[in-house]
């Protein structure tokens, strides 16, 4: 499928959308939304899909929002239009069903890290730069920032890059527990794939169940969401990848999982 603002590529079990505004540096468009929404849509129908990766390429991930489309926001009711739909695709990005990973360089600024927020983890090359700069516009971060970022790498963190709106090297992200791994900017992209190969290789429901539980946890209180997690794990007792996996260990061989 081709698109204006994005390049979807599948191989295997994997998916790889690449942001492709360069001339922009990736700035995120309704029209980058739209094309994302659809290249979701394709993935979530395609079960072969078992991980996404999302990227910028090898030189940016995305410098935040187009300019030319925040200068268009005059009312609280322009811009109540304008993050409806910045949210219908984030949180779908959030909620899909398979793990997703940002592969971050460059610049990830603004509603380009708000995006990077919404994946599952993310892995940065040793050029990218982490930064929610709204309040230097007299904003706060719209797409998920203020919230996201908190239940990543806590309170204190996240509070000392929302209120500086001080940009975060990829060494400090990493110390910070935002980033999962460091690599360079050549092989960042070869990294994330393969991290998703290996992830793609794992029982699909599982995965889908694991991603569920945690995202649910989170908003839970610790005896609700402990109660869901048992409950979770004694519905995986009724697939054919459980039975698979104990059969496999126990006879020493590779599993042949099938993602039910």
């Amino acid at each position: 499928m081709e698109f204006e603002n994005i390049i979807l590529k599948t191989s295997g079990h994997v998916a790889v959308i690449t942001l492709n505004r360069p001339q922009s540096l990736n700035a995120v468009t309704s029209n980058m939304l739209l094309d994302i929404n659809s290249a979701l849509e394709k993935i979530e129908s395609d079960k072969m899909i078992r991980a996404l990766v999302l990227t910028g390429g090898e030189k940016v991930f995305a410098a935040g929002f187009d300019i030319k489309e925040i200068l268009t926001i005059k009312t609280p009711a322009d811009a109540n239009l304008f993050l409806s739909k910045i949210h219908l695709s984030y949180n779908r990005l959030a909620d899909l069903e398979i793990p997703v990973i940002a592969a971050a360089s460059g610049l990830t600024f603004g509603g380009g890290f708000e995006l990077a927020l919404a994946c599952d983890f993310r892995i940065a090359s040793d050029t990218a730069k982490f930064a929610l700069p709204e309040i230097n516009l007299g904003l706060i971060p719209g797409a998920g920032g203020t919230q996201r970022l908190p239940r990543i790498i806590g309170m204190g963190r996240a509070n000392e890059m929302l209120f500086t709106g001080r940009p975060v090297s990829a060494q400090k992200a990493l110390e910070m527990g935002l980033v999962n791994c460091m690599t360079t900017p050549d092989s960042l992209i070869d990294k994330a794939i393969k991290m998703a190969e290996q992830v793609a290789s794992k029982p699909g429901f599982a995965l889908k169940i694991i991603k569920k539980v945690v995202q649910t946890g989170m908003n839970t209180d610790l005896t609700s969401a402990l109660d869901n997690e048992a409950r979770c794990f004694e519905m995986l007792f009724s697939t054919r990848d459980q039975k698979e996996g104990v059969a496999a260990f126990v006879e020493k061989r590779r599993p042949d999982f099938k993602g039910y």
